[in-house]
């Protein structure tokens, strides 16, 4: 025969488990130091940079390091 369950008890307990779920994300993503958060947005921005400088141009606009002729 099938276990008798409380429908209230069962609903705060998946409430509590949800609850406890986005506390872990929010630690990770908030719990973190200066130095740490300032380490990544240099890595960022070194990424971007990266990517940038290795863009191909097309020719259509004019290189800015380059005067016209």
């Amino acid at each position: 025969m099938a276990e008798i369950i409380n429908l209230r008890t069962a609903r705060k307990a998946r409430a509590r488990a949800e609850a406890a779920a986005k506390a872990a994300e929010n630690r990770v993503a908030f719990g973190r130091t200066k130095a740490e958060k300032q380490a990544a947005r240099d890595e960022i921005a070194r990424r971007a940079k990266l990517l940038d400088g290795a863009k191909r141009e097309t020719g259509d606009e004019p290189r800015p390091d380059v005067e016209p002729r």
